[in-house]
């Protein structure tokens, strides 16, 4: 028969009901904190991306500009 020194060397191999509490709670901490960060890195690609769209549209318009300015003067452009 079991006695009390055999049972708590028992409850120290297996795990426990407050233990799976215990790494549940954990694995949720952590994984909100991996929602967290990529939740910033989407937020700094998505304005990257559009820092990027209003750049390219500012290029189109310059260029545009350009193209007006040499037929004006009667240049044409090289490239």
């Amino acid at each position: 028969m079991l006695d009390n020194s055999d049972i708590e060397k028992l409850q120290g191999v297996f795990v426990t009901k407050q233990d799976l509490e215990n790494l549940e709670e954990k694995m949720m901490k952590g994984f909100s904190d991996v929602m967290t960060t990529v939740d910033g890195y989407a937020k700094r690609a998505d304005t990257y991306f559009q820092e990027m769209v209003m750049l390219s549209h500012k290029v189109d318009r310059n260029e545009k500009w350009i193209k007006i300015l040499a037929q004006k003067l009667d240049l044409k452009l090289e490239y």
